[in-house]
């Protein structure tokens, strides 16, 4: 039942939304506009933050040439309160706790940067669980390129079967690029239909993962 298990973030181990929306929202108000609802921000998310800040600036209507300019203050927010509402979801610590002890390696393969996501991680005491954390800023590439997902599972001590976890498009197409199983988890930030995602399994409850990864593996 052994197997390598690397998990996106935001949305999988984690509802950040709330620390996400923060940080978007103090932006906004920087440059004199009104905030965002949290479900609109939640369509932001999935590609990194740059990408969060691009889809903020083109709902806004704001110059796009400011980008690099609000991404780093948007980070800047962020940073400050990256684990003020974040919360693992029901299930997680257990399901953790659960894969570890079945011999399985954990890895985060995430878009969020580094330094963030390992704060998050810490915060919660997750961090322990995890021999390896990527961010987003951590190579020249990101999600959706597979080299990504391979890079975090290249820097696992293990080499036998490989699973990817996540909740969204994005996580579904690096997986399904990298040629590796994928578990949908469905509670997460996904825009569409859960029909309309490629996945190997679907699960909206994560003390159920131990069992799900057991059953992928057990040939």
């Amino acid at each position: 039942m052994t197997a390598a298990v690397v998990f996106d973030l935001d949305g999988t181990l984690v509802d950040s939304l709330g620390d996400l929306a923060a940080a978007a929202n103090r932006t906004l108000d920087d440059v004199g506009r009104d905030p965002l609802p949290h479900d609109v921000i939640k369509g932001f998310v999935g590609n990194g933050l740059p990408k969060l800040v691009e889809r903020m600036i083109r709902h806004c209507e704001l110059p796009l040439d400011r980008h690099s300019e609000l991404t780093q203050l948007t980070l800047k927010h962020y940073n400050a309160a990256a684990s003020e509402t974040t919360i693992p979801y029901p299930g997680i610590p257990e399901a953790l706790d659960a894969l570890r002890q079945m011999g399985c390696v954990l890895g985060v393969c995430t878009n969020k940067p580094e330094a963030p996501a390992r704060h998050v991680l810490e915060a919660l005491n997750l961090s322990r669980h995890f021999d390896a954390v990527l961010g987003g800023d951590s190579l020249p590439t990101r999600k959706p390129d597979p080299r990504h997902l391979f890079a975090s599972f290249d820097a696992l001590p293990f080499s036998g079967p490989r699973l990817f976890v996540g909740d969204s498009e994005v996580d579904a197409e690096t997986a399904q690029r990298a040629h590796i199983p994928f578990l949908l988890f469905t509670e997460g930030y996904r825009k569409t239909s859960v029909e309309e995602i490629p996945h190997t399994v679907a699960y909206d409850a994560s003390q159920n993962l131990p069992t799900l990864v057991a059953e992928l593996v057990k040939d």
